[in-house]
């Protein structure tokens, strides 16, 4: 059988696997098990995830994903995160839309506590949609803003996902980073000129909050300014040191983990049942990230040794003639396809070990393709029938938000992260320019 033949069985087996409800890791590693002990042996076989375990275990920066999901836990279960939010809506509230642009502003604070977009939307949808819709913003304007303002818990740093394309890419995660910083920002910012101009149109969808409920005392709003600044305050003391080069990333990371728990501590809300929920849920999280870029490692072991790569680059350039560009775009409109049924772990697992050599030789940053995924996933988080995020928002949204609202809700957010996205494609300079000019200087 042909080398191109067995690459092909070896998708539509590890597609056919996943529609069965099975593992990621498990269905991408047993298939790349299967296919290595068919092609090599018993001896040649066993060689290939027996490296990639070796090399899993030897990435010393892979230490950092605990780390940072121990902070993100400590974080939002000591309920530091309602006194964010609490300051959000004192400062925030006198504007019409304020209190969802305050959720955009929590929602990339918790990203920076927390680099998973489902503690944006648990956070989002257990504390500030409740608010907003007590105070008759439109249902689905602000299920829209949660969704999308989770989705950035995976493109601002610290991202568990771009720790998990690093590894895969064999890139710098802190240059990955870095990279996220001005594309997330971006984006919230889009996302708040949204809610703006939108509220200035249609000031209903939005109301300012009432004149009482903005009589509150400038003693009152300064202390929750300084309760509510302090997840920014222990993002600075982690990534400032690193930033400088006093600190290396890993050692960056056990800093912020230290910080979230003495703030929790000194807050009196580090109970023996925060402590055990947070320490478990760690070694979960951590777990199943490590068997998913051990099997992703195999696999891609398997598909390098078989040339798959070659042999799709001489289909694309040698055959089809299609410029990098276009290449380019085809596979992001994959990542949008794949993320209606698929979350974005599986997705890079799945078309890692393709994408990733096929875009380093068609002359692409794999630094800047990073974020590229990153915000592709993003959106393929939000896109019906499937996405991701619309399920989980419907698990935890009020009965009155049906499943029609959440999929109308999401389509002007959808465009801005295309606009985004496009933005992003068109001027590498914005990903890139704060890695080089922090490692290269300039």
């Amino acid at each position: 059988m042909a080398y191109e033949m067995i690459a092909i069985l070896m998708f539509s087996s590890m597609m056919l696997m996943l529609l069965t409800g099975q593992r990621v890791f498990a269905a991408i590693g047993a298939v790349a098990a299967v296919a290595a002990l068919t092609l090599w042996g018993g001896s040649g076989g066993t060689d290939i995830p027996f490296s990639a375990a070796m090399k899993l275990m030897r990435w010393y920066p892979l230490l950092t994903l605990p780390m940072f999901i121990f902070m993100g836990y400590v974080m939002s279960e000591s309920r530091i995160a309602d006194d964010l939010y609490r300051m959000f809506h004192v400062w925030m509230g006198p504007v019409h839309g304020g209190l969802a642009i305050g959720t955009i502003g929590l929602m990339v604070l918790i990203s920076a506590m927390n680099g998973l977009s489902v503690a944006g939307m648990a956070i989002g949808a257990t504390i500030a949609l409740p608010e907003l819709l007590k105070r008759g913003y439109d249902k689905r304007m602000v299920t829209g803003v949660i969704q999308a303002g989770s989705s950035l818990g995976i493109l601002v740093p610290p991202s568990v996902v771009l720790v998990l394309y690093a590894m895969i890419a064999r890139q710098p995660v802190g240059q990955l980073w870095l990279a996220g910083v001005l594309p997330g920002l971006m984006m919230a910012g889009l996302f708040v000129l949204y809610i703006l101009l939108r509220c200035l149109v249609q000031p209903k969808l939005g109301p300012a909050l009432s004149a009482e409920e903005r009589r509150v005392p400038m003693r009152e709003k300064l202390r929750l300014l300084r309760a509510g600044l302090l997840p920014l305050v222990i993002f600075l003391v982690m990534m400032v040191p690193f930033v400088q080069g006093w600190t290396s990333l890993v050692e960056s990371s056990a800093v912020g983990a230290i910080a979230a728990f003495l703030a929790a501590v000194l807050k009196g809300r580090m109970t023996r049942q925060v402590f055990e929920t947070c320490i478990r849920q760690t070694l979960a999280v951590s777990c199943m990230f490590m068997w998913i870029i051990l099997a992703a490692l195999a696999f891609g072991a398997v598909f390098d040794g078989l040339g798959a790569v070659r042999a799709i680059e001489d289909l694309f350039v040698g055959q089809l003639h299609l410029d990098p560009w276009i290449i380019l775009i085809l596979m992001q409109l994959s990542f949008l396809l794949m993320g209606t049924f698929l979350d974005d772990t599986a997705m890079l697992v799945i078309v890692a070990p393709l994408y990733v050599p096929l875009v380093d030789q068609l002359g692409f940053n794999l630094i800047w393709y990073g974020v590229l995924y990153t915000i592709t996933c993003q959106i393929a988080y939000m896109t019906p029938p499937f996405g991701y995020n619309l399920f989980l928002m419907r698990a935890m949204a009020p009965p009155e938000i049906g499943i029609g609202d959440i999929y109308r809700s999401i389509v002007p957010f959808v465009l801005v992260m295309m606009l985004a996205l496009a933005i992003v494609m068109a001027f590498p300079g914005i990903a890139l320019w704060l890695p080089n000019y922090i490692y290269y200087g300039g």
